[in-house]
């Protein structure tokens, strides 16, 4: 692993980083896994609303009924030379049930209103518990810089 010109980022400043992260990118990896069928991984579009991630998704996709089972989650932003990994549990809303402020936004950012679909969709909420950032070897230590929900300083 290269590390030239990499620098040790405060904690402040990678949640500076890591927040901004989250409310400019546009895709995620999900990962899931059901008890009988294994892990599952799939690109989705996100939106942070300052509190919780925000996906969206085919009701009958191997994401929900994964979710259905286990709702642990694992969310990855794609790119390994700025890692951010965010673990938490997901909550599921039917597209006709989900908070109108959530869809509306999701829909305002992507340009794509799920709920106007024929097929049924589901908004997938998952609030952090647990967050790392770290860009290379020299972040490793102290790449935990959200646990059990709340920020560190």
């Amino acid at each position: 692993m290269q590390t030239t010109g990499i620098t040790h980022r405060r904690p402040a400043e990678r949640r500076r980083d890591t927040l901004e992260r989250l409310a400019t990118e546009r895709d995620l990896w999900v990962s899931t896994a059901h008890p009988d069928h294994g892990p599952h991984q799939v690109p989705l579009w996100f939106l942070w609303d300052g509190r919780a991630v925000w996906l969206c998704t085919s009701a009958a996709s191997a994401t929900v009924r994964n979710l259905r089972e286990e709702p642990r989650v694992r969310l990855a932003l794609p790119d390994t030379a700025d890692v951010v990994l965010v673990h938490g549990e997901a909550e599921c809303f039917p597209d006709q049930k989900v908070p109108a402020d959530a869809a509306e936004a999701f829909a305002a950012k992507f340009g794509w209103d799920p709920r106007a679909e024929e097929g049924p969709f589901v908004y997938i909420r998952v609030a952090p518990k647990t967050v790392r950032a770290w860009r290379g070897e020299p972040e490793l230590r102290g790449r935990v810089i959200m646990r059990a929900g709340t920020w560190l300083e």
